[in-house]
């Protein structure tokens, strides 16, 4: 079931619609009339917006969907906890999984190109390898490593991995949580680490700002972004990339603080990794940053005669 509504956070250009999954309503966006189906999804934080530069482009040769995962963009965002359809959900990479893996099949209605950016990634590779029928091949841009993760802790110096633990811990007390959420969803707050994720600084605009500025205002955006930071398990990218079950390509902005392409490059030893393409100059959002190259690569990926044998 969807119905259409406006997104004024990505562009006046476009519309949404809202698909039901889980008694929860779902925001996505979809343009093209013609050729096969592609899948985007944000990262962390972000929502489908942030995949704005790159919809039309793709959508004049392809059907492209974007959605936002539950708990960001202009999806709900319930309580936390044990899945209670309606009322509450789990944020980890296989309730995510499910989401991308239901509305394949649900609203695509066929086997898609999957696109993911940062944790979108993992959650990607978690619905394709739950469910291979959904995937035709997935492109990966800056994949999150889950630094934070508790088995990534070993290879860190003493003070993360004593101090992540403690910060986690901190950030559960409902007030302490609340104050340093408030803190972080300010303009010039998110402008100032968008700039250290942007090497092209004049990528780094009100348009966007404003973009991921809004959902932090929606009841229960609070609960999500504590959520996710205390959540230290579930699949690590090389964990899934063992067992996709479709070819993959990797893009890699080689200026990434956050995800350094020196750690990423050991992903393109994977069987299923055709090609791992490293972004001179870009940082952790290719898509956003140099739209013009990550369309042209995700273009020729997809057009590939392998993929449409």
């Amino acid at each position: 079931m969807s119905v259409s509504s406006s997104l004024p956070s990505a562009s006046a250009t476009t519309a949404t619609q809202t698909w039901l999954w889980q008694g929860f309503p779902i925001t996505y966006q979809t343009q093209g009339t013609q050729g096969p189906a592609v899948v985007l999804v944000h990262g962390f934080g972000a929502s489908l917006g942030h995949w704005r530069k790159n919809i039309p482009v793709l959508a004049e040769s392809c059907r492209v969907y974007a959605l936002d995962l539950i708990g960001f963009g202009g999806s709900a965002k319930p309580t936390p906890g044990p899945l209670q359809p309606g009322e509450q959900v789990e944020y980890t990479f296989e309730t995510w999984g499910q989401q991308i893996a239901d509305f394949c099949q649900e609203v695509v209605r066929e086997p898609a190109f999957l696109v993911g950016n940062s944790v979108g990634c993992i959650a990607v590779m978690q619905a394709v390898v739950d469910h291979p029928e959904i995937g035709r091949s997935v492109a990966l841009i800056n994949c999150s490593l889950r630094l934070l993760h508790d088995r990534r802790r070993a290879t860190q110096p003493w003070f993360k991995r004593l101090g992540t633990p403690l910060l986690q811990r901190l950030l559960k007390n409902v007030w302490l949580g609340q104050t340093f959420f408030n803190q972080l969803a300010k303009p010039a707050t998110v402008r100032k680490i968008l700039l250290k994720a942007y090497r092209d600084q004049t990528a780094v605009t009100d348009e966007l700002v404003n973009l991921l500025m809004a959902p932090a205002t929606d009841v229960g955006a609070a609960a999500v972004f504590i959520a996710f930071t205390g959540y230290s398990q579930g699949p690590l990218p090389e964990d899934l990339l063992e067992q996709l079950p479709c070819p993959a390509m990797i893009l890699w902005g080689d200026a990434d603080p956050w995800e350094p392409i020196a750690l990423g490059k050991a992903f393109a030893d994977y069987p299923q990794v055709q090609q791992f393409i490293p972004l001179e100059g870009v940082g952790h959002c290719p898509q956003d940053e140099a739209p013009a190259l990550v369309n042209s690569l995700l273009q020729t990926w997809i057009g590939a005669p392998s993929h449409n044998a």
